[in-house]
């Protein structure tokens, strides 16, 4: 018999329960939000707002590393910067305990994902994370990891193959292609002598509420030490031309806070390569947990992997075009 997964336990009346051990009242209004990796759902408080409750995966952060990334969004908190940091108890502490799950509480906050089509968002957006960077490189993360070929690519492609994700007609093109693309990341990586700095780690703009004219950084779980670049890359998007049209506006918003060394910028496809790579093998990594078979069908079929494989193709290509250039 199959055991079953820890997230199954996490019933409603289970996540009620942890709220109320925190001196709050639930009116018993749960709405789950759209997140896998953790659980994470909406609150009712009896006579208040509601508070977001994040349950935090068994086994894929320890306690310190959690506890660096709550500290990390609270110094940001007090620098008048808009993130979201979980709320402390009484005693200060931001990570919770109910029955064997961890979990931490948030303030609600709305917003909409920005329009990236706005150079006036993209000029905020730029002086938001320039002010992030400027906290992220003033010292290191501990104990949480390094964004890097190894972490990204290698045990990624490793864990695939190790795993037998890969169907058998498909092995041997993923094998070469898959070695072809991280020796072309070794040798970007080698070329920019880039000093590692604190960063949000998943910048996409999903994880940016827009509101009243004001970007909000929110959802900080994969923060981890690498790059500048890795947090401005993923606002970009269309033709090269608009792509450096878009950059150049993230960046005269960046470096009125904090300095960016354009050699970063041929990071910008290697890094594109290994999230690529990353999250084929996070969804493999996660396929136990009935969670990712459910809202994730397409995955693990020959027609994903061939278009996996695909993919990465053009990824090398694009590794061999000259990177973007801003004057």
């Amino acid at each position: 018999m199959n055991q079953a997964h820890p997230y199954e336990l996490l019933t409603p009346d289970m996540v009620l329960d942890a709220i109320d051990s925190t001196g709050f009242l639930t009116d018993a209004r749960i709405l789950a939000l759209n997140s896998y990796e953790n659980r994470v759902y909406q609150v009712g408080i009896e006579g208040a707002s509601p508070l977001i409750a994040k349950f935090y995966r068994p086994e894929r952060w320890t306690n310190e590393q959690i506890i660096e990334e709550h500290e990390f969004t609270q110094a940001l908190k007090d620098l008048e910067i808009s993130v979201v940091p979980p709320m402390a108890d009484d005693e200060g502490n931001t990570l919770r305990e109910f029955q064997g799950f961890r979990f931490a509480l948030y303030l609600r906050q709305g917003g909409h994902a920005p329009n990236l089509d706005d150079f006036d968002a993209l000029l905020s957006l730029g002086r938001t994370l320039g002010r992030i960077h400027a906290l992220g490189q003033a010292r290191p993360f501990v104990h949480r990891p390094a964004l890097n070929i190894q972490t990204f690519g290698r045990d990624s492609y490793d864990f695939l193959l190790a795993n037998d994700f890969i169907p058998a007609s498909l092995r041997e093109s993923y094998r070469t292609l898959g070695a072809d693309l991280l020796a072309r990341c070794e040798t970007l990586f080698a070329r920019v002598d880039y000093t590692p700095i604190r960063l949000h780690g998943d910048c996409h703009p999903g994880n940016i509420l827009w509101r009243e004219e004001v970007p909000h950084f929110v959802d900080f779980d994969d923060a981890r030490m690498g790059p500048a670049i890795q947090d401005l890359w993923m606002l970009l998007s269309g033709e090269r031309e608009q792509q450096t049209l878009q950059l150049a506006e993230v960046l005269e918003g960046y470096r009125e806070f904090c300095d960016f060394d354009l050699a970063e910028l041929a990071l910008i496809e290697a890094l594109r390569s290994l999230r690529i790579m990353h999250y084929s093998a996070w969804l493999a990594r996660r396929w136990t947990d009935p969670a990712f078979p459910r809202h994730f069908p397409w995955f693990n079929t020959e027609r994903y992997w061939g278009e996996h494989i695909l993919e990465l193709r053009e990824q090398l290509a694009a590794m061999n075009e000259p990177p973007l250039v801003i004057y």
